[in-house]
């Protein structure tokens, strides 16, 4: 019990924990796995001594069957969860359950590491608010499971600036003779950092950020020292390193390193041109969204108490300027991709989940608005009640959204169905067939309208899943259709036949099954 007092973000994580593995088998399979995790079990083939000396060694052969969209992605997080998938399947697990599992034990990784990081800059009291308001996050929980992705590089990215921001603090020790550091503790200092802005650039390209946020930390705070013997050296060495742990985790670059991050960069200011997105009850393509598309997201997503506290934040820190060599850059986190998405407009879908990275600091600034408050209220029963208050409106939305908390919309978004995307990623195929299984007629034909390989993931032998959009032709009276709602798909075929199963949260529809008349 001391340990908790002492350490009280471990209540958090012990309970996120509880929650997690009493709910991770209810999440379903989403749009963008199946093949990513193919592509995880493929790649070992690249790290296995044997085949390199096999005589017909063939890099080609790693990236697996969906090489063309996934191989320029690194592997790192698929490959370090290989051990815990193996150990989770031996305990007769199921692949995509163990996965949620692995992905959501990540994700409190990130929870941990973000209040280590915020702690830097305010009481422990209001850390633990901040891990906790991240944590509850109706958006976050959800992809904290289905998400292998996003919500990993977002732990990764934390992890980088934590530890970069550390290793330029420890650097300011040297400032006297006596401190000089040796070659092996430059190499101590620098090692991990480097390894994690590596692995993180490995995972998303838009890495590298954390690097810059760091190099800037320490112009600020080194100043003229930046350019003494042991802060080049470190410096240098943490950049070296960088670049060393990114190529070995993606063998990808193996072939050409310089060639191959260049056609990485390229890829990846492309997007698909047919994706059609929904946004405030329009249907935009990809690469033709309005300006205000991911601020209004960010209004509507978060819940209610977030902005204003993280504005409040951003205001004592304009108004104190405490620590402000260190929080500007912070700041710069979110400012730099925010006005990059808004000046530029990239093409988007799937809301901004290729964006999750740029939330922490949205939190971090909410504590220090709430470590402010926390500073008015006159006892510890206050801050709770406030405390509970504040998280509130995300813990009730995570229960009654279960287990599609990913598609949470505040209260300022006053219609979401037809308006919005909620469940992007298809996640509700899982409950639609499971239910369609206790209905239904012996040898059922169910036509899935996209991405059949989910549904056919949880259908019994009973059940025989067609996909619809190559087999439209051989549909018959009596067959069964199975339709998400993402761009409003349910309105193109039988659009006005009454669902026989219907799954929601909210009066929210995320998906249909019809039998077809």
């Amino acid at each position: 019990m001391k340990t908790f007092r002492q350490h009280p973000v471990l209540i958090l994580l012990v309970i996120n924990l509880i929650i997690g593995l009493m709910t991770f088998r209810s999440y379903g399979l989403s749009w963008d796995e199946p093949l990513f995790y193919e592509y995880g079990a493929s790649v070992t083939y690249a790290y296995n001594p044997a085949n390199w000396f096999s005589g017909n060694f063939d890099i080609e052969n790693a990236f697996g069957a969906s090489a063309s969209d996934h191989a320029n992605r690194g592997p790192a997080y698929l490959l370090l969860a290989v051990p815990l998938i193996s150990f989770l399947k031996w305990l007769s697990v199921d692949t995509a359950s163990a996965w949620h599992l692995s992905n959501f034990l990540t994700f409190n990784l990130g929870v941990y590491l973000l209040y280590r990081l915020a702690s830097k800059w305010m009481s422990r009291e209001a850390a633990l608010f901040v891990a906790a308001l991240y944590a509850w996050q109706p958006l976050l929980w959800g992809h904290a499971f289905i998400n292998p992705k996003d919500s990993v590089f977002m732990t990764f990215f934390i992890a980088s600036v934590y530890t970069s921001f550390g290793m330029v603090e420890k650097l300011t020790e040297t400032d006297s003779a006596s401190n000089l550091l040796t070659s092996r503790q430059i190499f101590k200092i620098v090692l991990l950092p480097a390894i994690l802005l590596g692995l993180a650039t490995s995972i998303r390209i838009l890495a590298p950020l954390a690097g810059l946020l760091a190099i800037l930390y320490a112009i600020l705070i080194l100043k003229a020292k930046l350019f003494s013997r042991t802060n080049f050296i470190a410096l240098t060495l943490f950049g070296v390193l960088a670049l060393l742990s990114m190529v070995l985790a993606w063998p990808y670059l193996w072939i050409d390193p310089l060639h191959q991050f260049r056609q990485v960069l390229q890829l990846a200011s492309e997007h698909p041109a047919s994706i059609q997105v929904l946004f405030s009850g329009e249907l935009y393509r990809a690469y033709d969204l309005p300006q205000n598309y991911l601020p209004k997201l960010l209004i509507l997503t978060l819940t209610e108490p977030v902005l204003p506290l993280f504005f409040i934040g951003v205001l004592i820190l304009v108004w104190k300027r405490k620590d402000w060599h260190a929080l500007i850059l912070i700041l710069l986190w979110f400012v730099i991709p925010l006005f990059y998405v808004v000046l530029s407009q990239p093409p988007l879908s799937d809301n901004y989940r290729h964006f999750l990275f740029i939330l922490p600091p949205i939190f971090i600034f909410a504590g220090i608005a709430t470590d402010h408050i926390f500073g008015w209220l006159k006892t510890k029963w206050m801050v709770a009640v406030f405390s509970a208050l504040l998280l509130l409106p995300g813990v009730y939305a995570n229960i009654s959204l279960h287990p599609y908390e990913y598609t949470y919309y505040n209260n300022l978004a006053s219609a979401v169905n037809g308006n919005y995307e909620t469940d992007y990623w298809l996640t509700c195929y899982r409950e639609a067939v499971l239910k369609f299984e206790q209905v239904a007629p012996q040898n059922a034909q169910l036509f899935v309208r996209r991405e059949p390989y989910i549904a056919a993931y949880y259908a019994s032998p009973n059940i025989t899943i067609r996909d619809f959009r190559s087999e439209e032709k051989n549909v018959q009276t009596g067959d069964y259709y199975l339709v998400n709602t993402r761009a409003n798909e349910q309105l193109n075929f039988l659009k006005n036949d009454p669902a026989l199963i219907e799954i929601s949260r909210q009066g929210n529809v995320f998906c249909l099954i019809k039998q077809v008349p």
